[in-house]
């Protein structure tokens, strides 16, 4: 599969198969993920597959805001928790920030290790969708995060039950100008 084929193929998946991913195949998707770049190499993201009765804990004490999350958790064998090491991304190393942008390029990291870690997932045959809106510091305490790391997102992780088609995309000429 060429890098197009998985970025026109691989699609926000809801609806799992009972099949447990195992362990091995979800260390290859990690291992693949982990060459997603970084603020000054820093590589700052953090993962852990979440299982069981943790994983229905998080389903269903941390998705009030938005029950169809709780409901995806639930039906997907496994929920990676994506998180970042705090204090490390826009900074020298004598503390101060880089640019005006401060801090937050630990989730422009984030973010780029997440699609990274979706794509390999697809390669490997798993479906996933990146998941925001849950009660951060709830998942946090479940998942015992330490204090130096944040919480950014939840991917539900498996295989496919569901075949969904593209989305309508934007016209190129509305999303590229050139000066």
């Amino acid at each position: 599969m060429t890098g197009k084929e998985m970025i026109l193929g691989r699609r926000s998946i809801r609806q799992f198969q009972d099949t447990p991913v195992d362990h091995e195949l979800i260390a290859s998707v990690i291992e693949t993920a982990s060459y997603a770049p970084s603020w000054k190499h820093t590589q700052i993201v953090r993962y852990i597959a979440v299982e069981g009765e943790t994983k229905a804990r998080i389903a269903n004490e941390c998705t009030d805001m938005f029950p169809n999350n709780g409901k995806i958790i639930n039906g997907a064998p496994m929920l990676m928790a994506i998180t970042v090491i705090k204090n490390r991304c826009g900074y020298e190393r004598d503390g101060s920030f880089t640019t005006p942008r401060k801090d937050t390029w630990q989730m422009f990291d984030a973010g780029i290790a997440s699609q990274t870690f979706c794509l390999a997932a697809h390669e490997a045959g798993l479906g996933t969708v990146i998941l925001g809106i849950f009660d951060q510091a709830k998942v946090e305490a479940i998942l015992e995060i330490p204090e130096d790391r944040e919480l950014v997102a939840l991917i539900p992780v498996g295989y496919p039950n569901e075949a969904p088609v593209a989305p309508r995309r934007k016209p190129v000429a509305d999303l590229l100008s050139f000066r």
